[in-house]
């Protein structure tokens, strides 16, 4: 038992490559400074992530992710913290407010003025964090303190500026005062700060711990004070991002067991679900459906079967169905695809087609056939008699 504990000491000791403190310290003074090259870049970084927001570019933002200087703040006051400099803490905080209000008013101004004002993926991704995204600020400030530390210099703190997102969270911030949103405005400042306090918490944690030396005398008290404080602070803090990952789960959730309900039940013989809807405000789960008409007999025993899931359990079932055995009459096109029609010209003739999630096209011999294509790629084609098309 000796040996394994002392294997694992020597495996994981953080002492034996660790650089001269007075280096340590440097390295942190450096990346804290707050004029000069850090200003130029820090700028150049709020373009980059603006623009590789507002055009979804994952590529773009991970560029503004590398190269932005915010990290080196976050950690210097991490670092006064830990060597009890109540100076060297405010100096920081006030450093990292302004860059933080630079950040968010340059990218606001940003997107004021790009004509794209439509919430791209790369938005949307950083207005709910969860407890997900605690636990990577955790271990990337974790790699990124102790790669600060030693002797020689590696390629920790890019790949931590990657993980934990400083400057996209600031920018989609901007874009929410820019487009009168709270929810990307609120959410994405959340998600800094998530990221803020834990990469100063676990920088200060690991100074601790290699015993870097403090300024100042500090009693026991101060100490246990300092302690209970941050750990309230970090469970306030992780408290709403828990609540948002069960909402997110409960929602995958919902995803998952609604299309095993589809699965077993409809898509099969001549009855398949085009699309669905989970209505939880009106409380119930809608289907359209294309194939025979479900009789009030087959839509009871489809209800007893909704109750067996766990997530859908008190939805009631909603049914947009026709006969599509025959023909098709204009009508009940218009029904069943609620008013989403695309016009395609084909041959000199504008022709309405229906559209399900998308996809959708007039095809076969003289246009008298339509083809709606489903989610599962699958394509159901009925005859439609030309005289039944409304004219353009």
């Amino acid at each position: 038992m000796d040996t394994l504990k002392q294997t694992l000491s020597d495996i994981f000791d953080l002492q034996k490559d660790r650089a001269p403190l007075d280096e340590i310290a440097e390295r942190i003074h450096s990346g804290g400074t707050l004029k000069g090259t850090n200003m130029c870049i820090l700028i150049l970084a709020i373009f980059i992530a603006s623009i590789g927001l507002n055009m979804n570019s994952t590529a773009v933002i991970i560029g503004a992710m590398l190269i932005s200087p915010l990290m080196g703040v976050i950690m210097s006051i991490g670092y006064g913290m830990a060597t009890y400099d109540s100076a060297y803490v405010k100096e920081s905080f006030l450093k990292l407010a302004f860059q933080v209000t630079l950040s968010v008013l340059t990218s606001a101004l940003y997107f004021s003025l790009s004509p794209i004002d439509t919430a791209s993926s790369e938005l949307l991704a950083r207005t709910e964090p969860t407890i997900w995204d605690v636990l990577i600020a955790i271990f990337g400030g974790l790699a990124g303190i102790i790669g600060s530390t030693r002797v020689e210099k590696s390629n920790v703190i890019p790949g931590v500026a990657i993980a934990t997102a400083l400057m996209p969270p600031l920018c989609t911030a901007g874009f929410g005062i820019a487009n009168h949103a709270p929810k990307f405005f609120l959410g994405a400042l959340y998600l800094f700060f998530i990221n803020s306090f834990f990469i100063c918490l676990t920088t200060f944690l690991v100074l601790k711990f290699i015993k870097i030396p403090v300024k100042a005398y500090v009693s026991q008290e101060v100490f246990r004070r300092q302690r209970w404080g941050l750990s309230f602070l970090g469970i306030l803090i992780i408290l709403p991002s828990m609540y948002m990952a069960y909402q997110s789960v409960s929602a995958n959730l919902e995803q998952v067991q609604v299309r095993t309900y589809i699965d077993k039940n409809f898509q099969q013989n001549d009855l398949h679900v085009l699309s669905y809807r989970l209505d939880r405000e009106g409380g119930r789960l809608e289907l359209t459906l294309i194939g025979h008409t479900v009789l009030p007999e087959e839509k009871e025993e489809y209800e007893k079967q909704l109750r067996g899931y766990s997530q859908l359990e008190g939805l009631k079932l909603h049914l947009i169905q026709n006969d599509l055995s025959d023909a098709v009459r204009t009508e009940d096109l218009q029904q069943l695809v609620n008013s989403h029609v695309l016009h395609l010209v084909i041959g000199g003739f504008d022709l309405p087609a229906v559209v399900f999630d998308g996809g959708g096209q007039i095809s076969g011999e003289d246009l008298r056939g339509v083809v709606i294509q489903g989610d599962r790629g699958q394509a159901f084609r009925f005859a439609v008699p030309v005289e039944h098309l409304p004219p353009d």
